[in-house]
């Protein structure tokens, strides 16, 4: 199995573990933080991954699961 999180075609992230990558998905949509400890994660992961304001796709085995907008900040 492998998860994948993708922005604009490009590969952010990717595991074959299971776990992880569906976490930091949901960390970046929102679901895991709000306010404004979700503002400072998000400022700290587009500095290291590249991440930017837009939408993000989860993979899996390459087959969409699920998109969710990163906002400007």
């Amino acid at each position: 199995m492998k998860d994948e999180i993708k922005q604009n075609g490009k590969v952010l992230l990717s595991s074959g573990e299971g776990v992880s990558v569906p976490m930091i998905f949901n960390n970046l949509s929102g679901k895991n933080f709000s306010g404004r400890q979700y503002r400072e994660y998000l400022e700290t992961v587009r500095r290291e991954f590249g991440v930017s304001a837009g939408t993000i796709e989860l993979y899996r085995d390459g087959v969409l699961i699920e998109t969710a907008t990163i906002p400007e900040i």
